[in-house]
């Protein structure tokens, strides 16, 4: 691929719902760039950009794809991104080095919550917006319909560049609002035609719109509105590239990705009017190690420093780095320097990516993305800059998991297989998280959602070879007592020789700290005291297990208060063991209770789901404790419910409020379990401990 010069370089990322298009218009943009010499389809897949073999079976995207094109001696690097919320991280990975956002919307569907996520997620990192109303060829596709609704939705700062032309039905070319000319389709190409009579009232008042958001860019131009004048078309393409850079003006286009209508004309606009990575001023970063600001121009005049974006672990190249280059000049055989791990890593090749395709690159320059192989101390998110002149970029803000589930091979001695894959897997995917629950010993993954768990399950059984089952997670509960007792523990036993002896009198009531709390009241020398640290650990140990449903017990305090030994017999093994007994009577004697962990719940919904999520979280035993009102008509229900009926309520959330809601979910405390969910559990509890004796 050529080398192109920073101001000649568009990166844009394709945003949107689901099932919006996306992929084919990316496809659509490669094949009339030249760089594919014939379209892919999704229903076949066959794309450059969904390349995984689970975004082909499943006929949607996973992972936010690359795909570099020219244009007019512009270089379009597209970035296409999934739609569905499971894979919401790599859609932020894709944006975070996007110079401009296309949202991509069905004219027959409108506008949809994946879309409005899309949308606000490009405001907060300000970045501008283009809207691309795709799919119009399609039966019951309407515009008017989709501009209104974004207008409504998003505000004025949405206007129509373009509206299409409906004869019969179908869709035969596209009115320039700018320039009020017609276009017919033809072959893939627009060829101009007379403005229909039957739609000049509809582009006339479409240009209206236009020409008053412009206005609206500069004084100068808002005098001359108020004059009556009009405006130059240098001055309409003008004012729009001001407007859409200073984020008040998000323009319109229309076409169909499948059927490669409008496409030519979005590149087009692409190249006219969206920003080159040079119209930021300075990009901002720290120094490393100290909050003191430090920042880069978008130049190749300046030191180099890039962000790495997204990690690909290929199973022939090995791991794939891919980033932008925000100042200076990257080439091959060089050196640069990790300021997140104070390492240095060695650049061979550069090469960007098409989809899965490598394509080799001369040098990356400021504002260009490219991808490296092998490095070896950097991962998502990481800087890469010049030793001498350092500086960190912020990472990327990614969600954080809402859903956890067991996971466990299918075959022992697989363990290390899965550890591997989930390494490599994690590193592309930095929304996945592992652990081994301390206290149930479960090994626990969580997600964004129950399709992101299943995407991982596959990846594993697909690319490493290795066969898992998801498990419901065990919830952590405890064991503690509720009065106080004295009991006895004796442990006498005589095979010859030796014998073991080991007496003590305990008392057990509760204690005020999770921990045990061990003491002595020892008289006389009943017990030596050098059996106190035996009784102890043999308490310390006998506590992992309760005698309710087998958890571990907590706010136990325990008092030896007597006892004996025997001169010869007695050692501190036989001390433990009678703590052993002491303990598992007193346990049963002393009214022992299940504890349930509490989660303290923050839910954010839009206002029209309150009285559902409210009635919802007090079917799960949920206490609400208030409710908050936010920005942008969302509330926030402040709520505590035991961790037990919280496992699957992320997807319970996004159905309920169709994907607005989210939450926020932590460990609070422990509490009683209520008799029937005890009775529930220590039922489930023995069975399972009876099927394990049969094993």
């Amino acid at each position: 691929m050529k080398d192109f010069p920073s101001n000649n370089i568009r990166n844009v990322c394709l945003a949107s719902h689901g099932g919006a298009g996306k992929t084919t218009l990316a496809e659509a943009m490669l094949f009339n760039s030249g760089a594919i010499d014939r379209m892919g389809k999704v229903a076949e897949g066959n794309t450059t950009t969904d390349y995984d073999p689970e975004e082909i079976k499943r006929q949607i995207s996973i992972s936010t794809s690359l795909a570099p094109c020219e244009w007019k001696n512009y270089k379009l690097n597209i970035i296409d991104t999934p739609g569905y919320f499971d894979f919401i991280g790599e859609l932020k990975q894709g944006m975070r080095v996007a110079d401009a956002a296309i949202i991509v919307v069905p004219a027959k569907g409108g506008i949809a919550v994946g879309t409005e996520k899309a949308w606000e997620y490009a405001d907060e990192i300000k970045i501008p917006k283009m809207i691309f109303v795709n799919k119009i060829d399609e039966e019951n596709a309407d515009f008017s319909k989709v501009l209104d609704q974004a207008r409504n939705i998003f505000g004025n700062s949405v206007v129509p560049l373009q509206m299409p032309i409906i004869e019969n039905n179908a869709v035969k070319g596209f009115i320039d609002i700018i320039e009020m000319k017609a276009y017919k389709y033809e072959g893939g190409k627009s060829t101009e035609m007379p403005v229909p009579d039957a739609a000049k009232a509809n582009a006339s008042s479409l240009r209206d719109i236009l020409v008053e958001a412009i206005a609206e860019t500069e004084e100068e131009l808002m005098d001359k509105f108020f004059n009556g004048e009009e405006f130059t078309k240098e001055e309409i393409i003008h004012g729009l590239s001001k407007g859409i850079t200073q984020f008040g003006v998000v323009p319109v286009l229309c076409g169909s990705a499948f059927q490669n209508m409008g496409i030519q004309s979005l590149m087009d606009a692409i190249v006219d009017y969206l920003p080159s990575p040079e119209v930021k001023p300075e990009i901002k970063g720290k120094k490393p190690g100290s909050d003191e600001n430090a920042t880069r121009k978008v130049s190749t005049d300046e030191p180099i420093s890039a962000l790495i974006f997204k990690t690909i672990a290929d199973p022939y190249v090995g791991k794939i780095s891919m980033f932008k280059v925000y100042s200076g000049t990257l080439k091959p055989d060089s050196a640069i320097f990790n300021p997140n791990t104070g390492k240095s890593e060695k650049i061979s090749q550069i090469f960007t990516l098409r989809g899965k395709k490598q394509v080799h690159l001369d040098k990356a320059v400021a504002g260009d993305i490219a991808a490296v192989a092998k490095l070896q101390f950097t991962n998502t998110g990481d800087t890469l800059c010049d030793q001498a002149k350092p500086i960190v970029f912020e990472g990327i803000s990614f969600p954080e998991p809402a859903i956890s589930m067991g996971l466990e091979p299918k075959a022992k001695g697989d363990e290390e297989k899965i550890g591997s894959g989930l390494h490599k897997i994690q590193e592309e995917d930095p929304t996945i998280k592992t652990e081994i629950n301390p206290v149930t010993k479960q090994f626990l993954i969580s997600g964004v959602g129950e399709q992101h768990l299943d995407v991982v399950v596959n990846k594993l059984k697909t690319k490493f070879g290795v066969s898992v089952n998801l498990t419901d997670p065990k919830v952590p509960y405890r064991e503690t007592i509720k009065k106080k007792v004295k009991v006895e523990g004796k442990h006498k036993k005589q095979s010859g020789g030796h014998g073991q002896f080991g007496h003590v009198w305990i008392e057990f009531e509760p204690g005020s700290t999770e921990d045990l709390t061990f003491e002595e009241k020892i008289f006389g020398g009943a017990v030596p005291r050098q059996y106190f640290p035996a009784v102890e650990k043999g308490l310390r140990e006998s506590m992992q297990r309760g005698v309710l449903a087998g958890n571990p017990v907590v706010n136990l305090k325990a008092t030896l208060v007597d006892g004996s030994f025997h001169p010869v017999d007695s050692s501190e093994m036989a001390f433990k063991v009678a703590a052993y007994l002491a303990y598992k009577k007193g346990m049963v004697e002393a009214s022992p209770v299940l504890l349930e962990p509490i989660a303290s719940v923050e839910v954010y919904i839009p206002d029209a789901y309150m009285g559902d999520i409210i009635g919802d979280l007090n079917k799960r035993r949920g206490r609400i404790l208030g409710m908050n009102p936010q920005e942008k008509g969302i509330q926030q229900v402040v709520a505590e419910v035991p961790m037990a009926e919280m496992f699957k309520y992320a997807t319970d959330l996004r159905s309920m409020t169709q994907g607005r809601g989210s939450f926020k979910l932590k460990f609070e405390r422990y509490e009683e379990a209520p008799s029937n969910v005890a009775a529930k559990v220590i039922e489930e509890a023995k069975k399972h401990m009876k099927e394990e004796e049969e094993q």
